[in-house]
């Protein structure tokens, strides 16, 4: 038990939560490439294969196909996988079974089986790596009926958001910020209580401007919302969390309030949860905008290599341009 003010990181809140569903529920199994005898490239299962044994911590081949049909039989069958992948640039060889069975396994079935698994990825740039280990599709995933998707920003988000994920009776992409795998300690107390899903998280708030962000883009926009409030700006900011299905309504009393977004994520622009974000707003809130709904993304190109790397990201500058674009706006046009 991890006393509640011994403060924690994000990774370590992960490992936290995988430890407290292996020794509460038989059930659950943990396997992916070199997570037990190493405890994982990011050390997220450090020392539970030693505690929990080879037969609940398994260590894979380099087969993300493998990894993801495994999980797919075991969860048919009574069991909750958790399958760790690497780095989600290598989970798309996995895309079939995620796609064409985790996720259709309850229609196919018209209810006789579920699929209980979380698929688990460090997601996102900014620790200098390659670019196949920068990756942020989440939008990919999203589109899929039947899967959800969550990516906590917090130590404390980590811990609640994974065990929801795991006592779900349906499959989960869960998405771990790497970014912020390290970047602060919260205290995290080992009480096994599950944070909601599809719900999103009001980190500040505000009643001029309402800023969206989730993973690692959390903390830019956090500071940005402080730069603003010492200009007079009191922004709202909102962590989704649950990127599908999206807590549209937590967005629409926000906009209530502030009248002007703006959505920021790493993932390129084009097709990012950003435009599907944009357009629910223009569906069912659109008589509450002031301005037009603003966007600070990636850029539409391969993540760069690290020399280049913070130019790609969102920065605390291109937020504050963002917002101050959409403070820009009258109902009479932009001044």
């Amino acid at each position: 038990m991890v006393e509640e003010n011994n403060a924690i990181t994000l990774v370590e809140a992960v490992n936290q939560a995988l430890a407290y569903a292996l020794a509460n529920d038989p059930q659950v199994v943990l396997f992916g490439q070199d997570i037990g005898a190493n405890g994982g490239v990011f050390r997220a299962t450090d020392g539970l294969q030693q505690r929990f044994g080879p037969e609940r911590v398994l260590d894979t081949p380099l087969a993300e196909n493998m990894i993801a049909g495994i999980a797919v039989g075991m969860a048919s069958q009574g069991l909750r996988p958790i399958a760790e992948f690497q780095f989600m640039g290598f989970i798309y060889p996995a895309l079939d079974h995620i796609l064409s069975h985790a996720a259709r396994m309850r229609n196919r079935t018209r209810g006789r089986l579920s699929c209980p698994i979380v698929y688990r990825a460090p997601y996102g740039s900014g620790i200098h790596a390659p670019e196949h280990h920068s990756e942020s599709t989440e939008a990919i995933f999203a589109h899929v009926p039947g899967l959800r998707v969550v990516v906590p920003s917090s130590p404390a988000r980590a811990y609640g958001l994974l065990l929801a994920a795991i006592r779900d009776p349906d499959p989960v992409l869960f998405l771990e910020p790497k970014r912020i795998y390290r970047a602060a300690k919260q205290p995290v107390p080992d009480d096994g209580e599950a944070l909601p899903l599809d719900r999103a998280f009001v980190l500040r708030e505000g009643r001029d401007l309402t800023l969206i962000a989730w993973g690692a883009s959390v903390k830019e926009t956090l500071a940005a919302a402080e730069q603003l409030s010492t200009e007079g700006i009191e922004a709202e900011v909102i962590d989704p969390a649950t990127l599908k299905p999206l807590d549209i309504h937590s967005i629409i009393d926000s906009l209530e309030k502030t009248h002007r977004c703006v959505v920021v994520h790493e993932a390129a622009r084009f097709g990012g949860l950003g435009a599907e974000i944009a357009a629910q707003i223009q569906e069912y809130a659109f008589d509450l905008l002031e301005a037009p709904v603003q966007r600070v993304t990636g850029y539409d190109t391969v993540m760069p290599y690290y020399q280049l790397e913070n130019v790609y990201l969102p920065s605390v500058e291109r937020i504050l341009a963002g917002a101050r674009v959409a403070l820009g706006y009258s109902r009479e046009g932009r001044r």
